[in-house]
């Protein structure tokens, strides 16, 4: 059996290898290294493929919320809601800008943020609700969206961990995430469902004063050279990865389809053990796995981990401290006892290997050590 990585990025390059090559090589040959045509190609082809008027690419994924924010022009102190159980890029952005974090509780089955709790925070003073969608699926954006629209608030999709999954609204219609909101941002951090060898990431919108206003602020606040109409940042795509892109881009919608099939085995593999949880599905989301987590009963999930890591096993623990437990975050209105899906989570949830490249031996040997465990 071959060695088990939590993702097998070598064996998907070795598959593309040859297409992969030619395209660095392209950009070598041509030296244009910073804006050159692979990254413009790269925003129309994504942007073809989300069905989005716009993409701009920038430096990596905390950048394009960050960016995102920027562009809303909202002041110090406007506050903006956001889920207390994702990764600290989602807050970090919010402190940066001398925003208000305001930090909900998330739903038990989806892990994405809980509505009921995003209507008890709303303030004269709330101007932004930023979905997280997590772990590869998507969050409720439609009554979400209508929560926003009564008043008047813009949606910012996080959208770094579920690119290509798809969200059925009540009418039948289907959208890509990160396509639904004001702007939707993603990463391309080389573990991501789309992946560059490198740091990178994107901003979609349908908006076509936003997406002018976005792409002046990723280059120093330019709209013409050495001309800055307001503050920006330095934040863009490299040619290169923009050529990686290019070429895993058409392999997407098979990528998801594999890290689907995966999660249907790992799902059959632990679907008898009483002291694991396996990932919901919501109805309205395709779930494109970027983790496959299990929640772990009865406080065994610490014992399992080290009993994982002695078997050479690899895993995540993602998160093991909510946002507002963080030393960085802290503030009085976070109130520990307001959280308790999130509390009950980071002593809950791992996630197993998932990649595009994981083998039926590998996964019945992982469900077999943890079944083992638990019995």
């Amino acid at each position: 059996m071959k060695q088990i990585q939590m993702v097998d990025l070598q064996t998907q390059y070795e598959a593309l290898k040859p297409d992969i090559d030619q395209n660095i090589q392209n950009v070598l040959d041509t030296a244009k290294f910073i804006n050159g045509p692979d990254v413009k190609s790269f925003q129309q082809e994504l942007a073809d493929y989300l069905d989005v008027k716009h993409v701009i690419t920038c430096g990596n994924g905390t950048d394009a919320l960050q960016i995102s924010l920027m562009a809303l022009g909202l002041q110090p102190g406007d506050e903006v809601i956001t889920a207390d159980f994702t990764f600290a890029a989602t807050v970090e952005v919010i402190g940066l800008l001398r925003l208000k974090p305001v930090l909900v509780d998330v739903n038990l089955d989806t892990f994405n943020i809980d509505l009921e709790q995003v209507k008890k925070a709303i303030t004269p003073k709330t101007k932004a609700i930023i979905p997280v969608h997590l772990f590869g699926q998507a969050a409720d954006i439609e009554p979400l969206l209508k929560i926003a629209e009564e008043h008047n608030l813009y949606v910012v999709e996080d959208n770094a961990q579920a690119i290509g999954s798809d969200y059925r609204f009540s009418n039948g219609h289907i959208a890509k995430t990160g396509t639904m909101g004001t702007m939707g941002t993603t990463s391309f951090f080389p573990s991501k469902n789309l992946g560059c060898y490198g740091d990178g990431g994107a901003i979609f919108t349908n908006d076509d004063h936003l997406a002018h206003r976005l792409r002046g602020i990723v280059n120093h606040g330019m709209y013409k050279r050495y001309y800055h109409d307001e503050i920006g940042v330095n934040s863009r795509l490299d040619s290169i990865q923009a050529a990686v892109l290019r070429t895993k881009l058409p392999h997407l919608d098979e990528y998801n389809d594999r890290r689907r099939k995966a999660a249907d085995i790992y799902d059959r593999l632990l679907s008898d053990c009483e002291q694991v949880t396996t990932p919901y599905r919501n109805p309205k989301s395709k779930h494109v796995f970027h983790q496959y987590t299990l929640r772990i009963k009865n406080g065994k999930r610490d014992a399992l981990a080290e009993h994982l890591k002695e078997k050479g096993i690899p895993f995540g623990i993602y998160y093991p401290v909510p946002l507002h437990q963080q030393k960085a975050y802290k503030q009085d209105s976070f109130v520990h006892e307001n959280y308790p899906v999130t509390n009950m989570l980071v002593e809950e949830v791992i996630s197993l290997p998932m990649h595009t490249e994981l083998e039926l031996e590998q996964q019945e040997y992982i469900c077999e050590i943890i079944l083992d465990f638990l019995k």
